[in-house]
């Protein structure tokens, strides 16, 4: 199919599906670079990446819900067009780079759903996805049953299966990450997020890694010595709050969210780790920022939120940008415009109407 079709394909489709139900729009315009599911609050944007020489159907098939699996079913349409990923499943490339000896079943499974979703020859028959579900319970027992998952641990949960199977490298002993001095000047603490990232790569290197995988900066700041400390995470999803009102009075965008994310937490003494210069704990300020983005970056809304005695759920609707979404500033400090969200030509999938989400 060309460019032009499936963009115009993809146009048609989310005229016929998008509604003002949890996330909205920002502009008219629909971009392929981002997907979305209200249901679970999940945003993927990828940068454009040159896509393989591969004989495609249309992408626009959908699964059956085999027992309030609608989690899976929108997480796998969003992986299904995350091309990148895609195409990489569907040529088999994992088979000749994986580390391991022993079959990767979860993988050639969740490959033979994306296989029958870009059939050349499929109708609009919907596919039913039992036997990967039930290949992922096997390997995740959590999921067993009917009832309603999270989508998010789903998704977490996947990546880590699939990534562990076509790991590059064999199983090695996870290390932890060490803690820095935030004497360094900014130049070695680039050098030490570098050192640290290539250490994860020793023991975690596969397709999932180079795609999803991110890695966070946490500096800790004592209000009592002006101590800092800094740790680096590796993350494969950004699980963002929901602020009560927008910052400009409007409706809460997405970039509020990222703000409310980013910016400076006091922790009192009762919450906060114990400083090492003084020995014990303090008062002070942690601030989270990204170190290294990820290709295709995980947004996840985090609607539920633990009040005195229970779980209260957001329902503020969150607008968002179809294009161009600038993560500069929650990056590395001179990381400017670089960080945006580019048009990746992958295709904007949106499903509504779901019965019994949690």
């Amino acid at each position: 199919m060309t460019g032009t079709g499936a963009e115009d394909s993809c146009r048609a489709l989310c005229r016929s599906l998008v509604s003002n139900d949890g996330l909205q729009q920002e502009r008219v315009d629909i971009s392929r670079s981002v997907l979305y599911t209200s249901l679970m609050g999940l945003l993927l944007v990828a940068d454009k990446e040159k896509e393989a020489s591969l004989d495609l159907g249309s992408g626009q098939v959908g699964l059956l819900n085999v027992g309030n699996t609608c989690f899976l079913n929108a997480v796998v349409q969003c992986l299904s067009h995350t091309h990148s990923l895609r195409d990489y499943c569907l040529s088999r490339a994992y088979q000749q780079e994986m580390g391991s000896s022993k079959e990767p079943k979860l993988m050639n499974e969740f490959t033979q759903v994306l296989a029958h979703l870009w059939d050349t020859n499929r109708t609009d028959t919907p596919m039913h996805p039992g036997r990967f579900y039930n290949m992922f319970k096997e390997s995740v027992p959590y999921f067993s049953g009917y009832s309603q998952q999270d989508a998010q641990e789903f998704l977490r949960f996947l990546l880590d299966r699939l990534h562990s199977e076509i790991n590059r490298h064999p199983p090695h002993r996870t290390t932890g990450n060490a803690l820095l001095d935030s004497s360094y000047a900014n130049s070695k603490m680039e050098e030490e997020a570098a050192k640290m990232w290539g250490r994860y790569l020793e023991r975690d290197d596969s397709r999932i890694v180079d795609l999803f995988s991110g890695q966070l900066r946490s500096s800790l700041h004592c209000s009592v010595c002006s101590h800092y400390s800094t740790t680096f995470d590796v993350f494969c999803d950004l699980s963002l709050p929901i602020p009560k009102r927008s910052v400009s009075g409007g409706i809460v965008s997405l970039k509020d969210c990222l703000k409310l994310f980013s910016q400076e937490e006091n922790l009192d003494q009762e919450n906060a780790p114990m400083c090492e210069r003084c020995g014990r704990h303090t008062e002070s300020t942690k601030r989270l920022t990204i170190q290294r983005f990820p290709r295709v970056i995980v947004l996840h809304l985090n609607r539920f939120a633990m009040s005195r005695y229970s779980f209260c759920k957001s329902t503020i609707s969150v607008s968002f940008p179809l294009t161009h979404l600038d993560l500069g500033l929650y990056g590395p400090a001179g990381i400017g415009n670089d960080i945006i969200a580019r048009s990746a030509l992958l295709d904007f999938v949106r499903l509504a109407a779901i019965v019994g989400q949690k």
